[in-house]
């Protein structure tokens, strides 16, 4: 499929936002598919020690299938912070 300058700079942005959610990652990597149906996106972070998010979302707009590929990961990172700093301090 080929990306055009502003889906690409908006891809971009949404991704810097997962930094927030977990700072250890150390690479987000963003795939664009077009198929009959509509547009497919999945996006890879790959984190430390080797930990990997996936989420991939298909909707007829790209902008959409972006932010609830960026939803689904925030969901995943927080839910896997909160779970390190659990298994950190277990009586509280």
């Amino acid at each position: 499929m080929e990306v055009s300058p502003p889906l690409k700079s908006y891809a971009e942005q949404k991704s810097d936002k997962l930094h927030k959610y977990y700072d250890r990652i150390q690479e987000i990597e963003v795939i664009l598919d077009s198929n009959k149906d509509g547009v497919r996106v999945e996006m890879i972070v790959n984190a430390e020690h080797k930990k990997q998010f996936i989420a991939h979302h298909d909707d007829g707009d790209a902008y959409a299938c972006i932010d609830g590929c960026v939803d689904k990961l925030e969901r995943q990172l927080s839910e896997h912070k909160k779970k390190i700093r659990n298994r950190k301090h277990p009586g509280a």
